[in-house]
């Protein structure tokens, strides 16, 4: 009966696992915000390369298909 009692306390006092779920929710937290700025970026990036095609349509220099990407 002393060892069971003692290895409950011991259970109840190891915060190993109490740890890793810590960590695991902020690794998560982490991975959440790293997907949302890559798609704010691309969507940022998309946005400044369609404003480019549109400049270089107005002019007699260029033109660009802003659907594809590619320029002449």
């Amino acid at each position: 009966m002393k060892k069971l009692m003692t290895m409950a306390r011991q259970f109840r006092d190891d915060e190993n696992g109490a740890a890793m779920v810590e960590y695991s929710i902020l690794l998560g937290i982490i991975a959440v915000a790293v997907v949302l700025t890559v798609i704010a970026i691309g969507g940022w990036v998309t946005g400044r390369f369609t404003g480019l095609c549109t400049a270089l349509d107005g002019t007699n220099i260029g033109s660009c298909n802003a659907a594809t990407g590619v320029g002449t």
